[in-house]
Order: C-alpha cells, then sequence, then structure tokens
C-alpha cells in the first residue's frame, strides 16, 4: 500500500463512519502566537475543545502536516522526522472510548489486515475501562501493558486546560528484532516495537494547580504518524524504505553520485537532505521564511543543516533546492499549495543555501582551530563566546556548532552562549529604549499607581498629578522652565508603544501650562509625560486639565488604521508568508517591515496601494473589542508571535464583514474614509527576506500631491509641454543627450586614433624589445585602451606603455604582446612598478593591464622611468 492510498482510505472509512473530513492547516498555526509550528492534528481544533468556538461537526477526521522541532539534531538515523502527516480522527462531545478503539481496531485489523497478532496496546495505570474494552476485542492480556503518566497521560496545553489519559496501539517486529529480553514490551526502547496509533481520551480539565475534574463533555483526539504506519504496510523498519523517501533518497544518491545503502556515514548524510528538503518546501510553502528568530530560525536551521551535510557528500554547490525540487514533484497532488508555490520555494532555498555556502568553509575552518587550541582541548569544551561568534558572523546555527563538536567529543559551554546572546539582544532592546535617565525614572516609579488610559473616546480629562520626577528623583513640585516628567491619575496621552509614537499636548491648570513633548510607559503600566512647564508652577495633588494634540493624534490614527490595511493587502497581493516584523506610526509618515524575499515590483506596489484605497474609500468602520486572549484567537484576528499579552486583550477590526482583524492596543480612526488618501513612497531592503514600505496618508498624502503637481507643473513650463507628456518629453531628451554623448565619443576616438601615427615616433629598442612609453591627451580610459589597442596592432611585438592626466589623477595602461608574454613579461608588474611612482598602483592580466595614481605632477617622471625598468630586466 502506498502512503496515498492509506490518506485515501483512512479518510474514506471515517467519512463512512459519520465523520466531516477537514482539510489540513497550515504548519504556521492561525491564531496562536504562542505556538511555533503546527505539532499534531488537535491545533487547529482547539478552539473547539475549549468551548471557544463551535465545530462545523462534531465528529472530524484529517490528515494534518505536523512539524516537531524536537528532533532535528535526530534526523539521521532509522526513525526520526521533523516534518510529517498525521492521521486523526477527532470527537468534540460526541462519542468516547469504546467507539474510539472500535474505530482504530476495525481500520488496524480490517481495512489495513495487519495481523491482530502482531499488535500490543499500551493504556494508562488506572484506566481499567480501556484495558476491558481491549480484552473485548480479542487482545491477550498479556499483550496489554499498564504505563504511567509520562507514557500515557497526554497533560494540557500549556498550564491549564484540557487532558486526560491515552491508549496506544504498538506494532511488534519480532523478537529477533529486539533485546531478547523476556519482559520485552512497548515500553522498551529497543526497537522491536513500533507506536502506530495513540487515543487520547480527553476527559478532565486541569487548572494551574494541577487538579483535574471530569469534563461534562469528553472528547477524543487520535493521532497514527502515516509514513509510521506506511513503512509497516510495506514491510519495512525505517520510513526511510519507504514509498515516501525512496526517491528523495534516489536524487540524494544521484547528486553526490554515491550509493545509498554502500556506507552508513554518508546513508546518513542522505537522509538528512532528503528529510530536511521535504520538510522546507512545506515550511515555506505555508509562509515561513528563513531568519533569527520563531520559526524562520527553525527553517535556517534545516537549510543550514542540510547544507552542512551535503558537504560531507562532497556537494560544494547549491543542491537543496533539487532535493525540494524533488519533494514537490512527490507531494504536489495532495497539496496543490507546493506546486502553486514552486518556483517561490526553490527561490528560497537557493537563495539562503548561496548566503550559507559564502561563510562556511571559513567558519568550519575556524571551528578546527578552536577545537586544535590546547585549552579547549584540556576541557574538550567550546567557550561560549566561540560558539556565539560563529553563530554571530558565520551564521553558525548553536545547535550546529553542537552537533560538529558532539562528533568530535566535545561539549559546549551552552549557558555562556546564552549569556552572549541575552547581551546582544540587551544592546538591541537598548537602541529602541528611552535614555537613561529616563530609565532611572522608570526605577524611580515603583511606589506609584497605575496610570489609566482614558484616550481611546476622548482627547481631554480632568485628572490628578499623581507623581513628578524632576532631575531623576521623586519631587512634589515643579516650576516654570523646568524640565520633568509627570505621571497622571487618568490620561488620554497614548504612550509609546507597538510601534506608534507617543501623543503630545498640554497639562494645565487655571495659573500653570506644562507642554507634554513625548508620552512613554514605565514599568508597572505608569505613564510618563516628558516635557516642561511653560509658566506657572505644578505639584503633585494638583487637579489638572490633561489635553491631547488632536491634530497631531488624528494624523497618527491615519497612519496606525492605514498600516493594518497595508498588512491585510500585502498578504492578498504577497501571500500569507508575509509576516509583520515591525512598524513605526508617526504624525508625517509610516513605515512597516514584512517577510518577503525580494522587492516587490511596480505591478505589485499599485496592487497594493490601490487595495488599501479601496478600503479607504469604503469608509468602513473601524471598531475595537475587549475580550479575553484565547477567544480573540479563535476568532481569527492577527497576533504578533512572541508578543507578550495578557488574558484580556483588546481586537482592533476594520469593517463588517471583516477586512482585517488586530490584536492593538494603539489609536485608530473611526472610519476608513478619515485616511483620505494612501500613498507608498518608499520600498526597500532592511535584511535577508525583510522589506519596508514607508507611506503617507491624510495631511502628509496631500503635501506629497500638492508638491507633485506643482513640481509638474514646472517641469511642463520648463519643457514647454502638457504636464501629463513631462515624461514622454524627458524620455525624449535623455534619448537625444544619449545620443549626443555617443557621437563624441566616436568623435573623440577618431581624433585620438589619428595620433596614432605620430605615437609610433616614440618606439624605442629597451634590451631587444620594443617599447612605447607615451603621455597622451586627456580622453576616456576607453579610448585609452582603443589607442593602446592600435598601437600594438600597427607594431605587432612591443610593450605599450600610455598615460593620461583624468580628472587630475594619473592614469595609465599597459599592453604586452602575446610574444613578450611568453618571454616573461607582465603587463601587471610594468604598471605596479611604474603607477608607483605617482602614489597609486594598479594590476592586470599579462597582456593587459591598467591602474592610477594619485600625484599627477609625477606622471612623465613615471612614463620615463619605463625604459630603465626594462633596461633592469
Amino acid at each position: 500500500m502506498t502512503d496515498d492510498e492509506i490518506r485515501s482510505q483512512y479518510l474514506s472509512f471515517f467519512s463512512g463512519k459519520g465523520h466531516q473530513i477537514i482539510p489540513s492547516s497550515s504548519l504556521i498555526p492561525r491564531g496562536d502566537p504562542t505556538l511555533l509550528l503546527t505539532t499534531a492534528g488537535m491545533v487547529q481544533l482547539k478552539p473547539y475543545f475549549m468551548g471557544l468556538a463551535k465545530p462545523p461537526h462534531t465528529r472530524l477526521t484529517s490528515c494534518q502536516k505536523c512539524f516537531r522541532t524536537t528532533d532535528i539534531e535526530s534526523v539521521g538515523d532509522s526513525s526520526h522526522l521533523t516534518f510529517f502527516e498525521m492521521l486523526g480522527n477527532f470527537s468534540v462531545g460526541d462519542y468516547f472510548k469504546t467507539e474510539a478503539i472500535d474505530f482504530a481496531w476495525e481500520f488496524i485489523t480490517v481495512k489495513l489486515g495487519i495481523p491482530k497478532e502482531k499488535l500490543w496496546t499500551t493504556v494508562y495505570l488506572d484506566d481499567d475501562e480501556a484495558i476491558q474494552l481491549w480484552l473485548e476485542r480479542g487482545v491477550p492480556a498479556e499483550r496489554i501493558v499498564r504505563l504511567g503518566e509520562e507514557d500515557n497521560f497526554w497533560g494540557p496545553a500549556g498550564d491549564s486546560g484540557p487532558c486526560g489519559p491515552c491508549s496506544e496501539i504498538h506494532y511488534d517486529f519480532g523478537e529477533a528484532s529486539g533485546c531478547g529480553k523476556a519482559d520485552c514490551n512497548p515500553s522498551c526502547k529497543c526497537g522491536r516495537f513500533c507506536e502506530i496509533w495513540n487515543l487520547v481520551f480527553v476527559q478532565y480539565h486541569q487548572d494551574k494547580a494541577g487538579k483535574r475534574t471530569s469534563l461534562s463533555k469528553p472528547n477524543i483526539d487520535t493521532g497514527m504518524g502515516l509514513e509510521r504506519i506506511t513503512a509497516i504496510m510495506q514491510g519495512t523498519n525505517t520510513v526511510y524504505n519507504t514509498g515516501i523517501f525512496r526517491p528523495l533518497l534516489r536524487r540524494a544518491a544521484e547528486l553526490s553520485g554515491m550509493c545509498y545503502g554502500a556506507d552508513e556515514e554518508s546513508d546518513r548524510a542522505m537522509r538528512i537532505i532528503s528529510e530536511h528538503g521535504r520538510a522546507v518546501s512545506f515550511l515555506i510553502a505555508d509562509g515561513v521564511m528563513p531568519s533569527n528568530d520563531g520559526r524562520g530560525y527553525v527553517l535556517r536551521r534545516l537549510l543550514r543543516r542540510g547544507v552542512l551535510f551535503g558537504r560531507r557528500l562532497g556537494l560544494e554547490t547549491p543542491f537543496l533546492l533539487h532535493m525540494a525540487e524533488a519533494a514537490i514533484e512527490q507531494s504536489r497532488a495532495i497539496y496543490p499549495e507546493l506546486a502553486n508555490r514552486r518556483s517561490f520555494i526553490l527561490d528560497v532555498v537557493r537563495r539562503e543555501e548561496e548566503h550559507f555556502a559564502e561563510t562556511l568553509n571559513t567558519g568550519l575552518v575556524i571551528l578546527d582551530e578552536i577545537m586544535a587550541r590546547d585549552d579547549v582541548k584540556m576541557q574538550m569544551c567550546i567557550a561560549g563566546e566561540f560558539a556565539f561568534k560563529l553563530y554571530d558572523t558565520y551564521g553558525f546555527p548553536i545547535e550546529i556548532t553542537r552537533e560538529i563538536a558532539s562528533a568530535r567529543g566535545y561539549k559546549v559551554d551552552i549557558d555562556a552562549f546564552e549569556r552572549e546572546m541575552d547581551r546582544q539582544r540587551e544592546k538591541a532592546r537598548s537602541a529602541h529604549k528611552f535614555d537613561g535617565a529616563e530609565q532611572q525614572s522608570a526605577e524611580l516609579c515603583g511606589d506609584f499607581e497605575q496610570t489609566r488610559f482614558v484616550g481611546y473616546k476622548g482627547l481631554s480629562a480632568s485628572t490628578r498629578i499623581a507623581g513628578i520626577i524632576l532631575d531623576n528623583e521623586n519631587g512634589n513640585s515643579v516650576k516654570a522652565e523646568q524640565k520633568a516628567g509627570l505621571v497622571l491619575a487618568d490620561t488620554p496621552f497614548y504612550a509609546e508603544m507597538g510601534g506608534q509614537v507617543g501623543d503630545t499636548g498640554l497639562i494645565v491648570t487655571e495659573n500653570a501650562s506644562f507642554i507634554v513633548t513625548n508620552t512613554v510607559r514605565l514599568a508597572g503600566n505608569i505613564t510618563l509625560h516628558q516635557g516642561y512647564v511653560a509658566e506657572g508652577s505644578l505639584a503633585v495633588g494638583d487637579v489638572v486639565t490633561a489635553e491631547v494634540d488632536a491634530e497631531r493624534r488624528a494624523d497618527i490614527a491615519r497612519n496606525h488604521t492605514a498600516t493594518h490595511l497595508l498588512h491585510a493587502a500585502l498578504r492578498k497581493v504577497l501571500g500569507e508568508h508575509v509576516q509583520q516584523g515591525g512598524s513605526l506610526v508617526e504624525p508625517l509618515r509610516l513605515r512597516f517591515d514584512f517577510s518577503h524575499l525580494s522587492s516587490l515590483t511596480a505591478s505589485e506596489l499599485s496592487q497594493v496601494r490601490d487595495m488599501v484605497n479601496s478600503e479607504v474609500r469604503c469608509n468602513h468602520p473601524v471598531y475595537d473589542c475587549i475580550m479575553p486572549y484565547k477567544e480573540a484567537l479563535a476568532s481569527g484576528a492577527t497576533a504578533l508571535f512572541d508578543e507578550k499579552y495578557g488574558d484580556v486583550v483588546r481586537v482592533l477590526s476594520v469593517g463588517r464583514p471583516v477586512v482585517s482583524a488586530e490584536l492593538c492596543g494603539g489609536t485608530h480612526v473611526a472610519a476608513t474614509g478619515e485616511i483620505g488618501f494612501f500613498e507608498i513612497t518608499g520600498e526597500s531592503s532592511i535584511g535577508a527576506g525583510l522589506r519596508r514600505i514607508e507611506a503617507v496618508t491624510g495631511r502628509g498624502a496631500a503635501r506629497l500631491a500638492a508638491s507633485s503637481i506643482a513640481m509638474a507643473q514646472s517641469l511642463s513650463k520648463l519643457l514647454d509641454t502638457a504636464p501629463e507628456d513631462v515624461g514622454d518629453k524627458v524620455q525624449a531628451l535623455i534619448a537625444g543627450r544619449d545620443q549626443e554623448i555617443k557621437r563624441a565619443e566616436a568623435l573623440e576616438r577618431e581624433i585620438a586614433l589619428k595620433e596614432v601615427s605620430v605615437l609610433l615616433t616614440h618606439v624605442r629598442d629597451a634590451e631587444g624589445v620594443r617599447l612605447l612609453a607615451a603621455r597622451v591627451k586627456p580622453s576616456r580610459p576607453e579610448t585609452l585602451r582603443d589607442i593602446a589597442d592600435a598601437l600594438r596592432n600597427k607594431l605587432g611585438s612591443a610593450i605599450i606603455v600610455l598615460g593620461m592626466a583624468q580628472e587630475d589623477k594619473p592614469y595609465f595602461v599597459v599592453t604586452v604582446t602575446d610574444d613578450l608574454v611568453a618571454k616573461g613579461y607582465h603587463a601587471g608588474n610594468i604598471i605596479r612598478q611604474t603607477a608607483a611612482i605617482t602614489g597609486g598602483g594598479g594590476g592586470g592580466k599579462p597582456g593587459m593591464s591598467q591602474g592610477g595614481g594619485k600625484d599627477v605632477s609625477k606622471l612623465d617622471e613615471a612614463i620615463a622611468s619605463v625604459y630603465g625598468l626594462l633596461k633592469q630586466k
């Protein structure tokens, strides 16, 4: 049975049992930034199991793409994989243990025809019900094994949630395949047994204290690895001998020129590049991009580990893209996203492989040198600072360094490496933090009450001064012309956060006014209003009116809502791989960083701009909703991976139906029409796989439009043409200019070549070699080379040295005919010595070299020296 046949039979079987077939979800967990990658079929069903969303059916079945990072360094042996497919059937408050066991036993023994005597089962220690059910289905008591919580109990995803015991079905390869012990059973790791299917009986809820209570409606969550069951059905005990991996291993053998099965070391390397080539294809197809953190780091680590082991097979040129190509071809029928994104996948793999190849050899040499040091050999441990240098300078993931070191018997000081990483992160953070005085202010706020933000609905609020920070110390009052930081009980001022800059404005009483120049958030949700007293004095406890600069806030709100629309448009135009990498929202402009491999084309930029402006013209309502974090994720709201959120979050939505929904605490317009107009002003690269778009909206866009129109009108007058024809007129002028330049260059060359006959009179004999060394009139370097070529053709056998002054700098060309090159004369050596007299240098091939200098006053001396140089030779 092929893997395709098993997958099809499984889904068909459970469809016949009343299950609704649901498609595989992405490897990027939808709406769950706490989870790195999809690790099981139940990930997309979590909202149903937790009661946060209604399932399409109470019985569901799927074949889910999965990825687990725990086994990366084990990939290469006969069993471990990072990417795999998981067959699963699920009950959301419908059936329970009896049906789950019945379905599994019927599918394995009847549909697949696996002999019952080859099957063992394991159950949780006190799950007598499951034991009885297996006995009733004919499993002998001696082949039912009770195991503890570590093996047969699935805990909650997190510190609390649904959980329950599980029962596993294992395949027995026979006593000859194991340790030979009489008590060998599925808990033994000798290789005799292979887990086929895990049936999880989700019947409890565990709270944060670890207390478990029974669920009113228990659920079923099962998982069976497609690759494992395929191996069993194809009569092998390793997934790499199945039809899934045989074509990939054949491709690896073709690329390396080696035969799989001839040598264990090369076999392991071929298994690694086959598995990793397959895994990276699926990751990239689902939108993961190489980076130095999160799931992007997992991808980069796989790619670089694959390159490293490819080198052990003698593969120097990019090869992983060929492995990815083979994986795409094999799975494209089942997973069309592979075919649809084929070019993009291969491009990402090729670029990343080429980039790492540039530093790999140097890094390996340095690692060898580190391990050869006496102090390192004495401890057999690589210091964290060395491992960090390999990571930071040469792109070696720490896991690769550790794997190479381990193979040679060395350890790596991981703790010290992490300390180096922490120092680097702190440097990066400090570049974005407020200055030292403000940081000290944060420490001074320890006793202040939290500031309540009231600025979503209004821009003015009556409040009181809860604290004053003056000269980095807590103060009681502040007077005119003094700079200070004010802490208010309530504030309409938005503190800089999430890429949005802080508000400015006024804090006033009848007799005093404080100009707020910036607003920042300190530890403990305390808002600090930075600025100075314009008049009067203020004291702790004073009742004040806080007024935000309304016009500036409106500009910021336009730009912030526009970033949400821009994010949504980019994902539609470029693909789901687009992830926000950062943003800056100011009054005058917005900046949005995102993951994407290449620069956007003019067409793509136009589509994005038009899509955003279309949503602006629709005047969609913009509204927020406060809800539990998990409920927000279940609703489909976008959250940033690795961002820390509280239990309750604010979801900012645009439109009904929803055009965009993101977890966001910033300030926004009430309707998209307030944005006015959106215009992209720039698109650029800010690093490998990261792009940046800069844009303007509202008043900023109006100013840009006015400036552009004024410029077009000015140019139209200057060029005596209509504004809409300016572009054509400029192109015509440029074309005309280019023609005149070509004519001038041709004329210059013609005049210069007429000097050839005059230059021939400078030929001298130097030790039997004809030498022509002369200074010519200034011209282009290309013309000087043409003159040298013409002289060489005329003389037949000669050394020609020409010099000229170009922009007050000496410039030289040397040519040596082939017969003299054969006698040992080298144009590069001649020009280096000649140009050195003018303070310069040069180089090139034996037959032709060029160079320059700094001191033009020594040009004639340098040319005259050539005769002496040849005499010396």
